[in-house]
């Protein structure tokens, strides 16, 4: 297993790499990265058992594309935006936003979204955004940084006696399952159009 981390990230492939034109770049990066994750999290596709929503995919999509620093930064922003009350999150809303919704049912895959992004930024930075193989397996990896703490959560804060499986789990497998294939193969798609742009 290659973890040798100095591959470039998607977010190094374009743009200022150096001075006053690299923080300006990040610091747009980070705006864009934000707001991407917050319209993702809205999303909902009709879909069985349940709704798909972008929310995943959004997080470990900007983890992967940005690396594991860039990625905690406009992971760590949008979890702030959110603790301020705004409307950001999946089941977030006018009525239920802010800290009070983050320590709900949804805390603890919040918890996993931070993990997840310095994970496929460290996998990303150790060059598996490039092939469709090792990225759907970073994305599965993710995926588990994701459900561990919100399952654990979840049944700290419900009880052990609850169906925690039927309700953070197994509905939602089959949209993950989606999620990740799409998101395996754009990541290694977007490095080919690069190197084509390069070429």
């Amino acid at each position: 297993m290659n973890l040798t981390m100095n591959r470039n990230v998607l977010a190094e492939a374009f743009g200022a790499n150096e001075g006053t034109a690299l923080r300006v770049k990040q610091a747009l990066l980070v705006v864009l990265g934000i707001a991407a994750l917050a319209v993702a999290a809205k999303i909902r596709v009709p879909m069985w058992p349940v709704p798909i929503t972008m929310g995943t995919f959004a997080v470990l999509t900007v983890g992967a594309a940005y690396g594991p620093r860039l990625g905690l930064v406009t992971i760590l922003g949008y979890m702030l935006v959110g603790a301020l009350g705004f409307d950001v999150f999946a089941g977030s809303s006018a009525e239920a936003a802010g800290l009070s919704y983050m320590m709900g049912g949804t805390g603890g895959y919040l918890v996993g979204y931070v993990a997840a992004v310095a994970a496929l930024g460290m996998l990303a930075r150790a060059g598996w955004d490039r092939s469709v193989g090792k990225m759907a397996a970073a994305m599965l990896l993710g995926n588990v940084l994701i459900y561990a703490p919100g399952l654990v959560w979840l049944g700290m804060l419900y009880g052990w006696d609850k169906p925690i499986l039927e309700w953070g789990l197994t509905p939602f497998l089959v949209g993950d399952a989606i999620k990740l294939a799409l998101a395996a193969l754009i990541l290694p798609a977007a490095w080919k159009l690069v190197g084509r742009a390069r070429g």
